[in-house]
């Protein structure tokens, strides 16, 4: 028997200026979070230009899940090379090593994590600020804060173990 989260309550949303935040020059929507969702699952849709792609990276924690909904994406899941194009689904268990580059000058897709919680990095003030529009940010002229972006990721249970793209050697 599956045990239900208590005080779940149903709701619709559509993407939106006010759930959106400018994270390291991509767009990224919180259509549900763990609070939402009783601790279930995040949801965030994903609006990123070619060279923003994350180095390559374990999650100790969380499955990631993505869904292409525009543009053409390589995924590096472990030893296995997947093409995403509009429609694919990818997964992602925790524990394995994946990244992956953007074939096309912008993607849009939805990225899906469970347990919920992890959302929250992209929320991160260190990182991000609430987006003035829909729309990628403007290219920003401050230097990535790199010890933020590490202590981040190291209190979210991510560790990298390399660049974005395929495993090395």
């Amino acid at each position: 028997m599956i045990n239900k989260p208590e005080k779940v309550a149903q709701y619709a949303r559509r993407a939106s200026v006010e759930d959106s935040r400018w994270y390291l020059g991509c767009l990224f929507t919180v259509l549900a979070d763990a609070e939402e969702t009783g601790g279930q699952f995040g949801l965030i849709e994903s609006l990123s230009p070619k060279g923003a792609e994350p180095p390559r990276h374990v999650h100790s924690r969380e499955d990631e899940a993505f869904h292409v909904l525009e543009g053409r994406i390589t995924f590096y899941i472990g030893d296995e090379t997947y093409e995403g194009t509009p429609g694919t689904f990818v997964f992602a268990p925790r524990g394995i090593a994946h990244s992956y580059t953007f074939d096309t000058d912008v993607i849009r897709m939805l990225v899906f994590v469970t347990p919920g919680g992890f959302e929250e990095f992209f929320r991160d003030a260190r990182l991000s600020e609430p987006a003035k529009a829909p729309e990628l940010p403007p290219p920003s002229e401050e230097p990535l804060d790199v010890p933020a972006l590490a202590a981040a990721m190291e209190q979210h249970g991510i560790e990298i173990v390399g660049p974005p793209g395929p495993p090395l050697g």
